[in-house]
C-alpha cells in the first residue's frame, strides 16, 4: 500500500482526534514500519489494519465509519493534489467511469508498484452508474467515502445503494442513483 495513504490517514488522525491519540495508535501497534511513513513507500497492508484497529478502539467507533470518514478526507487530498483528474470532467459519472481507464492508468505512472483495487463500471441508463469494487484489502468503506466526496465535489444529487456480494467487503456493488 503506497505511503500516502498512510501519512495522509495520520494526518487526518491527528486533525480529528489530536496528536496523542494519532501518536497512542502508533506506538501501541506492532508495526514492521516503525510508524515511520514516507508518501512514496510502499508498506504492508497489515499495518492500516492495525492502525484503523487501534483508532476504532481508542475512539469507540466502528472501523468502517473510520474508513468512510477516511475515504470522504483522502478525495479532498487528491483533488488538491491532481487537478487535472478533473479538468474538462463535467459530472461526477464521467469522472467515476473513468476510473478504470484513465484515473488508475494515471497512478501507476505515478506509482508503478500501486495496488489498486479494481472496478467493473457500467452505466444501463442516464441516471444509473454501477460500480462493482473488487480488493482482497476489504476496503469498501473507504471507496464509498471516495465516492461521497466525488459527488459533493460535482455537487450533484445522486443516491448511493451499495450490495456486499462477498460478505467481506472485498467485492461490493455501488448503484449510483441521479435525481
Amino acid at each position: 500500500m503506497k505511503g500516502i495513504v498512510f501519512t495522509e490517514f495520520l494526518e487526518m488522525v491527528e486533525q480529528e482526534f489530536g496528536l496523542l491519540v494519532a501518536d497512542k495508535i502508533v506506538t501501541e501497534s506492532k508495526l514492521e514500519s516503525g510508524g515511520v511513513y514516507t508518501a512514496v513507500g510502499t508498506y504492508n497492508h497489515a499495518e492500516m489494519v492495525q492502525l484503523v484497529t487501534r483508532l476504532s478502539e481508542e475512539t469507540k467507533t466502528p472501523i468502517n465509519s473510520l474508513l468512510l470518514a477516511y475515504g470522504e478526507y483522502f478525495f479532498k487530498v487528491l483533488a488538491d493534489s491532481y487537478p487535472s483528474f478533473f479538468e474538462g470532467v463535467p459530472t461526477a459519472f464521467s469522472f467515476l467511469s473513468s476510473i478504470e481507464n484513465y484515473i488508475h492508468v494515471e497512478v501507476l505512472k505515478l506509482y508503478p508498484d500501486a495496488e489498486l483495487p479494481r472496478f467493473d463500471i457500467s452505466q444501463p441508463s442516464e441516471k444509473v452508474l454501477e460500480m462493482v469494487y473488487h480488493s482482497e484489502r476489504k476496503m469498501a468503506a473507504f471507496a464509498r467515502g471516495l465516492l461521497n466526496s466525488s459527488i459533493k465535489f460535482f455537487d450533484e444529487e445522486i443516491a448511493i445503494l451499495s450490495e456486499d456480494f462477498s460478505g467481506d467487503g472485498s467485492r461490493v456493488k455501488f448503484t449510483l442513483i441521479k435525481s
